[in-house]
């Protein structure tokens, strides 16, 4: 099979797969009132639906370029797809929400290594040339896919039930894994890495315990017992495992990469990225629907248009970075994005919706610049045989950063909140009302110019990228080891049908 036809089966087949997944991290947002009268349960109690699905994913996100080096990269893909279509049936099936919380778990872990795995076979089928267009081609995704999630979602409980918005997913994930299977090729590491068990301990507690404090910050505080307990143990087991995976060689991932400049300032710019936007992307939907009125459907379709400039852009801003590298592209959108938050910060209670329509759609073109080039940055001079755990490292730690994106801004929103009088009995009074939107729009500002000066501070770091017009870093090449930042870049090796098969080839 030639080349060229082999590295767009797999864009179809990671495509495919990972934005079912993606999509069903905010598909849910928009039922939790449903889900909250269904199981009459508090609103604390049902935000873990949410919560424990991502605390799923962070915790398995670790370990799978471990178990795609140990097992292959296309077994692991698919019995994770598989996992997440058995969790989305038994979430239909759920006949109480504690089974739903469970089931929730199930569908994290099947869908944690999607995004890793997916990342670190995109960049392995294609040339170092064109992999910025692999990224961006997987970025459709990326982004398209959590902004279409809130407006199925809301179709399905407006109109339909809730039980639909988990088993659409089970033709769909059906579909992907017969694709799957039918399309890829098994890569797979020498086979011999030992499994790290203290580095995995570490790991699911670090990263569980962290996840965990950071979920429950916005309902509980930062002072709160069990907030200070899970981020100090937490922190203190992150240490750990980072200690561990320094003193081996074959960890569940390389925290060597970091050694690389370019590795460390692509991963930096990474997590930033996901501060600044999509910590952000939280703050409107509430605005939307509790200030504004708008149902859960409606809250969706204004949303849309982030969703199809980013989308739409993707594509060509990956293409871009191939030509120019990811300086002037990266602080282009950047640049953009501080003058985008600038204006989210002054909106009002009586603000055109057409207009915030209008800044979302410039918030999309901002983020197709800026989400992709960055991760190529950060993978740009990993060798192949250490991309899965290179993109699992990427992953995992981008989460946590999204994670602490929101528990900041929840603080900063609430905070102006606990300052009003507590509401007397029986229905609220005008003076309440203008005193609770004066309040909210109050936190929602803050909120943003947090962000805001976020995004001014990326545009900073965005400079020290490779990229025109300085001469562009060499990235690494398909073959062996990669070469250092001034090295010509070597020649792929033909492709031979016989002695290739079975194997991952550019």
């Amino acid at each position: 099979m030639k080349k060229w036809q082999y590295k767009w089966q797999v864009v179809i087949s990671v495509v495919f797969g990972t934005f079912m997944v993606i999509m069903d991290a905010t598909v849910v947002n928009v039922a939790l009132n449903t889900l909250q009268s269904t199981f009459n349960a508090s609103i604390n109690q049902v935000q873990w639906i949410i919560s424990a699905y991502a605390l799923a994913l962070g915790i398995v996100t670790p370990l799978s370029g471990f178990l795609g080096d140990r097992f292959g990269l296309k077994k692991v893909w698919l019995i994770s797809l598989g996992l997440f279509v058995i969790g989305s049936g038994l979430c239909a099936l759920a006949p109480s929400l504690e089974l739903l919380i469970v089931f929730r778990i199930i569908q994290g872990l099947g869908g944690g290594a999607a995004l890793p795995l997916g990342t670190a076979m995109l960049f392995a089928a294609f040339p170092p040339e064109q992999r910025g267009l692999a990224l961006g081609v997987f970025g459709i995704p990326l982004v398209l896919a959590p902004a279409l999630g809130p407006v199925i979602g809301g179709a399905f409980v407006e109109y339909l039930d809730w039980r639909l918005i988990f088993l659409i997913n089970i033709p769909i994930g059906g579909f992907g894994i017969w694709l799957g299977n039918q399309l890829l090729r098994e890569q797979k590491g020498e086979g011999k890495q030992r499994f790290d068990l203290m580095g995995t301990i570490t790991s699911v507690v670090g990263f569980g315990t962290l996840l965990y404090g950071l979920s429950s910050v916005s309902q509980d505080g930062w002072t709160a017992p069990n907030v200070l307990i899970s981020l100090s143990v937490g922190l203190i087991s992150l240490l750990a495992f980072g200690f561990i995976e320094l003193t081996r060689d074959d960890g569940l991932v390389d925290l060597r990469l970091f050694k690389n400049p370019v590795f460390t300032m692509g991963s930096i710019v990474g997590w930033i990225t996901v501060v600044a936007f999509f910590g952000a992307e939280f703050l409107l939907p509430l605005y939307l629907q509790v200030l504004r009125g708008l149902t859960p459907l409606q809250t969706g379709l204004l949303l849309l248009p982030l969703a199809l400039t980013s989308g739409l852009l993707v594509p060509f801003t990956g293409t871009l970075y191939d030509k120019i590298g990811a300086r002037p592209i990266v602080a282009t959108g950047f640049v953009l994005l501080v003058v985008n938050t600038w204006q989210l910060s002054q909106i009002q209670a009586d603000t055109s919706l057409w207009f915030i329509g209008f800044l979302l759609a410039l918030r999309g073109v901002a983020l197709a610049c800026v989400i992709q080039p960055a991760q190529a940055v950060a993978l740009s001079q990993v060798s192949r045989p250490k991309l899965p755990r290179a993109s699992s490292l990427v992953n995992a730690s981008r989460q946590i950063f999204q994670s602490l994106g929101v528990a900041v801004l929840a603080s900063i929103l609430q905070g102006s909140l606990n300052n009003l009088p507590k509401a007397p009995a029986g229905p609220p009074t005008p003076q309440l009302i203008s005193a609770f939107q004066g309040a909210y729009l109050k936190g929602l500002e803050n909120a943003y110019l947090f962000t805001f000066w976020v995004a001014v501070f990326a545009v900073v770091l965005a400079f020290m990228l490779p990229g025109w017009p300085a001469r562009k870093a060499v990235t690494a090449p398909s073959y062996g080891e990669g070469p250092k930042l001034d090295a010509p870049l070597p020649t792929n090796p033909p492709v031979n049908e016989q002695t290739d098969k079975g194997r991952v080839v550019s």
